[in-house]
């Protein structure tokens, strides 16, 4: 798997937050464009999220299952993207100094056609696409914060 860590000016549990709402996810995830349906126990393990990934008019209807999930410490997905297959996601949360958490998010193929592709292939554009999903995430959740704090102005 390929990793990438990024220190979130939030806690574990400000962070988890906004894991926790699967409507949220097509504003962190990369290629994620749009959601269908959240399951309401989501993120129980086994409980979906019904999302779309893609550009329009290309854009394919399909889903993510919740493998693993430990509140404020990990969530585990198993994501799927056919035609290209499917793909492991880790999500760790560790608390660090000062109140702020450093998220790693692990990636890597899983089954399907994109698991043909060697590793040293595949994992430079997936390290890309992490640095972008933690990049915003952390925009989301400080964000956030912020805002509860009363810190950020309004339009």
């Amino acid at each position: 798997m390929i990793s990438h860590t990024r220190r979130i000016e939030a806690t574990p549990a400000q962070v988890w937050e906004v894991l926790a709402d699967g409507w949220l996810y097509p504003l962190w995830v990369v290629g994620a464009t749009r959601m269908r349906a959240v399951d309401d126990h989501w993120p129980a393990v086994g409980s979906r999220l019904h999302h779309s990934v893609g550009a329009w008019p290309l854009v394919i209807d399909d889903q993510t299952v919740v493998e693993e999930s430990e509140p404020d410490r990990l969530l585990q997905l198993h994501a799927k993207g056919w035609p290209l297959g499917t793909a492991r996601v880790v999500m760790e949360l560790a608390p660090a100094e000062g109140g702020a958490t450093d998220v790693t998010m692990s990636e890597d193929a899983h089954q399907g056609p994109g698991r043909l592709v060697p590793a040293f292939v595949r994992q430079p554009p997936m390290l890309w696409r992490n640095h972008e999903a933690l990049r915003r995430l952390a925009l989301l959740v400080e964000g956030r914060v912020s805002h509860r704090r009363g810190t950020v102005e309004p339009d």
